[in-house]
């Protein structure tokens, strides 16, 4: 928990001081809608950076999907297989007679 609060304090304080230094208006147009909206530099960036961010998330996310799917089955073969592996010895010990010690 705290290596995630000095992780969260190094990434934080730099982005809040950007964005309360770079202060001045900026029109940013919406494509493909006509709407028009006035931000703070800072604030702009900082929400370009947001969204990027979560859309890398969710790329990535869909992207291991597949993985999760093919793991999932691979832990559900091996189960089966141990299983029968100690079915199979089961059934083999006992028949095995070793003969009388000397």
């Amino acid at each position: 928990m705290l290596l995630f609060i000095v992780f969260a304090v190094i990434l934080c304080v730099p982005l809040a001081d950007f964005a309360l230094t770079n202060r001045q208006v900026v029109t940013l147009g919406l494509w493909p809608a006509d709407y028009v909206i006035e931000v703070p530099v800072g604030l702009g960036i900082l929400a370009a950076m947001a969204v990027a961010l979560i859309l890398g998330g969710i790329t990535v996310w869909i992207s291991v999907i597949g993985e999760r799917r093919r793991a999932r089955r691979a832990e559900r073969a091996v189960r089966l297989l141990e299983a029968q592996i100690e079915e199979l010895k089961a059934r083999v010990s006992p028949s095995i007679a070793l003969p009388p010690a000397a």
